[in-house]
Parts: C-alpha cells; sequence; structure tokens
C-alpha cells in the first residue's frame, strides 16, 4: 500500500497528540448512526415505555450525550473541544431493531467525528444493558460516520445513507 503516515504517529512510530494549534476554527458537524438488533418482543418492550428498567430510549439519549461530552476520557489521543451541540436521536424499525444516530457540533479546530462515534456507541450499550435481562441476544452493529463538515478536509457523506429529518 506504499508509504501510508497516520497522524497519531511520530516519524519513530511513536504514539502522540496531534499538534492542531496552527489550525483554523470552524464550524464543525458530524453524524453518526449504528444499530441494535433484538428480538421482536424486546422491540415492543421498548415501544411500550415497559422495560423494567424504566425508559430505556430516554436513559439513551442521555448516555449518548454524556459520552459525547466525555470522549476525550476514553479515547486516548482525541482533543478536549467545547461542544456546543449534541443530539442522540432513534428510529424504531420493526420487527425488530432500534437505530441511532447522533449529531455533534462545536466551533474550533478539529473534528466531532469521534464524539459522534462514541455517542452512538455508548447510546447502543445502554440499550443493552437497559434491556439484557429479557434478552441477552440483541447484537449492536453498524456503527459508522455517516457525514462531517467544516475543516481543511471539507465535507464527507457516507453513499448509500439515508437524511434523518
Amino acid at each position: 500500500m506504499g508509504d501510508i503516515c497516520l497522524s497519531h504517529f511520530d516519524s519513530r512510530g511513536r504514539a502522540r497528540m496531534v499538534d492542531i494549534s496552527k489550525k483554523d476554527d470552524s464550524i464543525r458537524e458530524a453524524v453518526a448512526r449504528g444499530e441494535v438488533i433484538m428480538s421482536p418482543e424486546t422491540l415492543n418492550i421498548i415501544a411500550g415505555g415497559t422495560a423494567a428498567k424504566g425508559d430505556v430510549l430516554g436513559v439513551a439519549r442521555l448516555a449518548g450525550i454524556m459520552a459525547a461530552k466525555k470522549t476525550q476520557e476514553l479515547i486516548p489521543l482525541t482533543h478536549l473541544i467545547s461542544l456546543t451541540s449534541v443530539a442522540v436521536d432513534f428510529r424504531l424499525q420493526p420487527p425488530a431493531r432500534v437505530e441511532i444516530q447522533a449529531r455533534v457540533r462545536t466551533v474550533g479546530k478539529t473534528g466531532a467525528e469521534m464524539e459522534a462515534l462514541t455517542a452512538v456507541s455508548v447510546a447502543a450499550l445502554t440499550i443493552y444493558d437497559m434491556c439484557k435481562a429479557v434478552d441477552r441476544s440483541m447484537v449492536i452493529q453498524n456503527i459508522r460516520l455517516i457525514s462531517k463538515s467544516g475543516g481543511k478536509s471539507g465535507e464527507f457523506w457516507r453513499e448509500g445513507e439515508e437524511k434523518w429529518e
């Protein structure tokens, strides 16, 4: 594949945090998605609000928002960024799937992709945690970056993805 330069390694192959001090501030946004596959009965419990631990999606939404704010504590070489907005949304997809989307915004020198991905991941884990008593076979999958904007690298949109309103 030739010489690929990964920015989190110095010339000697040692891990480092990328220096962003010379980058310009810009408005940045990232959107990530993922899904939790479950039994139809589990989806019905979530939809009906009858889970023993309470409002599954409400708690998962808060967990995702909180996780986005703590990304720099979880992923070693990410920068501490000031988030201006975090939204976590869900789509119930019968018979047996919950789709999760996180949209993160910031004004700064680096993007919010990791924060959006972290929000989706923790929201999915929270759904699992809240429903595991009735369905341990749930599968968390397909966590991915959908779009990003801002910064020197500009716009990215994953082909084949629909826009959520």
